[in-house]
């Protein structure tokens, strides 16, 4: 039989024209999109599609932008083997965490993918992310086993685990990573799959859909000459319940009195707060420095090794399912969806 794989076009850089008057770029129809890959067709698949409308620049990507995707999914889980979400890069990380903790027990392929350059300009690289993404939607394994059961983003040369990966280059076609996890495949004249890295635990049950998220959170980075004034103010913004807090090197903040009883003030007032690194690669250490005990002593929790945009969308997804805050505290230091390496669960 031959693969069924559906589209969920969404917008994005893959599907822009030209603007002819401001000569800026802005999102087009999938057909435009579908008229400018016409070897799509030598695949022989069974392609459908669902289209946001109007299509969007994923700047403007929101909860209920994920909530659609997931509902599309979901609702077309059964008649389809594969799933590819074509999505702007400049959001594409926190989606593909999002979609990974909104979508759990997955057992076929969801792949985000994009563009740097609209699919319709000479050197663009959508043709070949589209047409490589709908390989490995339809890749199945030698027991006729999806190959993938997970987010992945692919993007040029690889496929990364979703909510390990990070967009890093504003201008190279190989504009993302995953600092903290090895690829899922290395994409060159095959597609090599990596047995090891693909987190291909076997499936029990159903699809499990948590659709709601909680977006009373707020991120806080950390930097020399950060006024205490304006910190306490960030600390108390009304309604908050988890503040992702971006400190230094392996999770280290400032030793003065003044910021750790801030933080300790809010903690104790029943706010989370998730320690994470500004760094690219790595991870938390709390008792490797003074400075970072003292966090922790302070009550402010470890995101281990979780990059920002799956600790933003963890977060949420916690407290969306209606977890209190010591509840949530537990459960961010267990790997949901192989977001971090503490019982990744492969």
């Amino acid at each position: 039989m031959k693969p069924r794989i559906l589209i969920v076009y969404t917008g994005g850089t893959i599907g822009m024209i030209e603007d002819p008057e401001k000569k800026s770029l802005k999102p087009f129809d999938f057909s435009h999109l579908m008229d400018n890959v016409p070897k799509v067709k030598m695949l022989d698949y069974v392609i459908d599609n669902i289209q946001f409308h109007p299509p969007i620049d994923s700047s403007d990507m929101n909860i209920s932008h994920w909530q659609t995707m997931v509902r599309s999914i979901a609702e077309n889980y059964d008649d389809y083997d594969g799933f590819v979400v074509l999505h702007g890069t400049d959001t594409m990380a926190y989606t593909a965490s999002a979609l990974s903790f909104m979508l759990q027990n997955l057992g076929k392929p969801v792949i985000i993918t994009g563009s740097q350059l609209p699919i319709g300009e000479v050197r663009t690289d959508g043709e070949e992310n589209l047409i490589t993404a709908l390989q490995i939607a339809a890749s199945r394994d030698s027991d006729g086993r999806p190959t993938v059961r997970e987010v992945a983003i692919l993007f040029e040369n690889y496929l990364w685990r979703g909510n390990r990966s990070t967009k890093r280059s504003a201008d190279n076609f190989n504009a993302f990573r995953s600092n903290n996890y090895p690829e899922l495949a290395k994409i060159g004249l095959g597609i090599q799959f990596k047995r090891a890295s693909l987190g291909n635990k076997r499936v029990e049950g159903p699809l499990e859909v948590y659709p709601d998220m909680d977006t009373n959170v707020l991120a806080i980075d950390l930097f020399p000459g950060l006024n205490p004034r304006v910190f306490n103010h960030m600390l108390a913004t009304p309604g908050v319940k988890g503040i992702v807090l971006r400190t230094y090197g392996t999770g280290n903040g400032p030793t003065e009195a003044w910021f750790l009883d801030a933080l300790r003030r809010t903690v104790d007032s029943g706010v989370l707060i998730v320690n994470v690194t500004q760094c690219v690669n790595g991870g938390v250490h709390p008792n490797r420095y003074l400075a970072g005990d003292l966090l922790s002593e302070a009550g402010v929790i470890s995101g281990y090794d979780i990059t920002f945009e799956a600790a933003i969308a963890k977060m949420m997804h916690l407290f969306g399912r209606g977890f209190g805050v010591d509840e949530v505290r537990a459960r961010f230091g267990e790997s949901i969806a192989g977001e971090i390496s503490v019982n990744d669960g492969k």
